[in-house]
């Protein structure tokens, strides 16, 4: 990163939004603690939220859902499906962001460490990031995100970014051993490599063949949960959600998880994406399974553009889960935390769903 890179946020401001429900004001101050990336470039701030009737909480976010992927031209394997692969990305991107927050085509396929870091630590008031790799081999020659190059910024950054990884079990015996290895190469902190992204809906080359995607209720996949148990990643993060193009969206569908969570009690499995569109399937195995936890990613982006249908999600996941089973991520470079974070902070449920689910936020 060059020197200098990151920019000082202005000590306070005022943020106004006319809601849906009436007008709020929130008053946010940010409290410089220690450096942020290197001496010189800035610091770490910590939001201080202040509602308008005078209370005030310290926020230290953290964000559970965080890419540096590389969907340039030169990584397209199939040319088609990468292409798709990533136009489906930016499709979303564009639907859901303020338009000052969308970017050109060529960034946005390959953005690097360098923007990454600036965007999410040092303009979007994220204090942790932890790393879901997706690799998508059967589209890119190294992978959408690549575990190596994800290492590669963790260890520069250890006490900032939270090193995960992401099995399959087409891939077997080896897979595990590689996993095995990834945990003594990359645990270079107590927190470091306890989690990994499932990705069931990933294309493989099989037997002669093509596999459009896994069950995590197959034995295969309880053998690989039984080494995960081993060597002590007991966070198991399944994409449950957001059909992405080629993908099939039966692959996505939470039942699996139901069977998984079950089984393994002293497992946490977060759905990421909280299973939409099937946020109501999603909620009637979440309150039974109390190991199972609502994944905010994507799902946080609405708050924008569609506040209803926001208000109307975290209204169910505050009834049937609770607060505490409910995890924050802009999905970054999906979207930007900054306005996410700044949105949510201003954003109140109305008071009919207040009444209806006996909730706020």
């Amino acid at each position: 990163m060059r020197q200098g890179g990151l920019q000082q946020p202005r000590s306070h401001w005022i943020i106004r939004t006319e809601s849906f429900c009436w007008p709020t004001e929130a008053r946010i101050v940010l409290r410089r603690l220690n450096p942020l990336i290197r001496p010189g470039q800035g610091g770490l701030w910590l939001i201080i939220a202040e509602t308008p009737d005078g209370k005030k909480q310290d926020i230290f976010v953290v964000d559970y859902h965080f890419h540096i992927w590389n969907a340039a031209k030169e990584n397209w394997l199939r040319p088609d499906l990468a292409k798709g692969w990533i136009n489906c990305f930016y499709d979303y991107t564009k639907a859901l962001s303020p338009k000052e927050y969308v970017w050109d085509w060529d960034t946005y396929a390959y953005y690097g460490e360098e923007k990454a870091l600036q965007d999410v630590f040092g303009d979007g008031h994220v204090d942790m990031a932890i790393f879901e790799p997706q690799t998508l081999m059967y589209f890119y020659h190294k992978g959408f995100s690549n575990v190596d190059a994800i290492a590669g910024y963790v260890k520069k950054w250890p006490d900032r970014l939270v090193m995960g990884s992401r099995w399959d079990p087409r891939d077997g015996e080896a897979g595990k051993a590689l996993l095995e290895e990834q945990v003594r190469k990359f645990r270079i902190r107590p927190f470091q490599m306890r989690n990994t992204k499932l990705y069931t809906a990933e294309w493989k080359e099989e037997n002669g063949g093509m596999s459009r995607g896994w069950r995590l209720d197959s034995k295969e996949a309880f053998d690989f949960l039984e080494k995960n148990r081993e060597l002590g990643i007991n966070v198991q993060v399944a994409h449950k959600g957001p059909t992405v193009w080629p993908l099939d969206k039966d692959a996505f569908d939470i039942g699996d998880v139901d069977t998984a969570a079950t089984s393994f009690p002293d497992m946490k499995f977060v759905v990421t994406h909280i299973g939409l569109p099937r946020l109501d399937d999603f909620c009637w195995v979440a309150t039974q399974d109390k190991n199972i936890y609502a994944g905010m990613a994507v799902a946080m982006a609405f708050v924008h553009t569609r506040p209803r249908y926001f208000a109307e999600m975290m209204a169910n996941l505050l009834y049937w889960l609770g607060p505490d089973r409910i995890l924050f991520s802009a999905d970054y470079a999906l979207w930007h935390p900054k306005w996410v974070i700044e949105d949510f902070l201003n954003f109140e449920l109305p008071e009919d769903l207040k009444k209806e689910y006996g909730v706020d936020l």
